[in-house]
């Protein structure tokens, strides 16, 4: 599903909310969530999952072409965790 797609789904689902009025919450959420992730805080949402920022440590790689080991930097990125309703609905 794209952005667009989940815009047209909300403002079909929400009575009275225009495609734009429901692409702005979109946004917004989508800002929100960064915002909070860029700050260090994690984002939980029950019934869902949560999001939260983790540090990957420093790891040995190879170049697949000159197959040198090489070192992959440690580094931060965002981490998805589904909550226990999300994990039940896409199982059954």
């Amino acid at each position: 599903m794209t952005k667009n797609e989940l815009v047209e789904k909300i403002s079909s689902k929400v009575n009275g909310l225009t495609k734009s009025k429901a692409e702005d919450t979109v946004n917004a959420t989508i800002e929100i969530l960064r915002e909070s992730l860029v700050a260090g805080d994690s984002v939980v949402l029950t019934g869902f999952g949560s999001f939260k920022v983790v540090t990957r440590a420093e790891r040995k790689g190879h170049n697949p072409q000159s197959h040198q080991t090489i070192t992959i930097p440690a580094r931060k990125v965002a981490k998805f965790t589904p909550g226990k309703a999300l994990r039940e609905a896409v199982n059954k």
